[in-house]
């Protein structure tokens, strides 16, 4: 014997919870923080981002040519990106010592992430112009993204959305307190 669904109250459509709600995504779908060109000065959140408190801008670690930042749309708990201060769009365009720096701030922050929360694996890599996926394309970054064995479920298959146990600000902290000595 099946029960007739429960009315929901509010607004929206009556779906009997089959639609999953994630309002804070609408941010990004609208482009909230993308630049409005490819220039430096034309709203890069990469640029803008240092000049903020380590609070403000998320920001986890800072070396001398590149830092780490937590993604404020993150694909996961404790997706951190790893960013040139310099705005270059292209892997090839960095310095030697550029290219060091994100190497060695991505081994930090696996490190940590693996201190902080157990991560069991990573996903790195970088979206290389807007047609492979790069959001902001302008300033180059790269992700690393935590991973736990089951942490996939049915929430990004059937709701199309992700749920984050932590906020991004205490997340930055757990993180910023795990980062290895250099």
């Amino acid at each position: 014997m099946t029960s007739e669904p429960e009315q929901q109250l509010g607004v929206g459509t009556q779906d009997a919870f089959q639609r999953l709600w994630t309002p804070h995504r609408m941010a990004y779908i609208q482009g909230e923080n993308k630049p409005t060109g490819p220039g430096a000065g034309d709203g890069c959140p990469f640029c803008s981002i240092p000049a903020k408190s380590d609070e403000d801008g998320l920001v986890v670690r800072r070396g001398e040519q590149v830092y780490a930042v937590l993604n404020l749309y993150p694909y996961n708990g404790g997706h951190l990106m790893t960013v040139p201060y310099r705005h270059v769009a292209d892997y090839t365009d960095l310095t030697a010592g550029e290219t060091a720096e994100l190497a060695e701030l991505t081994k930090q922050a696996m490190t940590a992430l693996r201190t902080a929360s157990g991560a069991h694996g990573f996903n790195i890599g970088m979206n290389q112009g807007t047609v492979a996926g790069a959001g902001i394309a302008a300033h180059l970054h790269q992700h690393i993204v935590p991973r736990w064995g089951g942490d996939t479920n049915f929430m990004p298959v059937v709701g199309h959305t992700r749920v984050l146990p932590q906020l991004l600000a205490d997340t930055r902290k757990m993180l910023a307190e795990a980062w290895p000595a250099s």
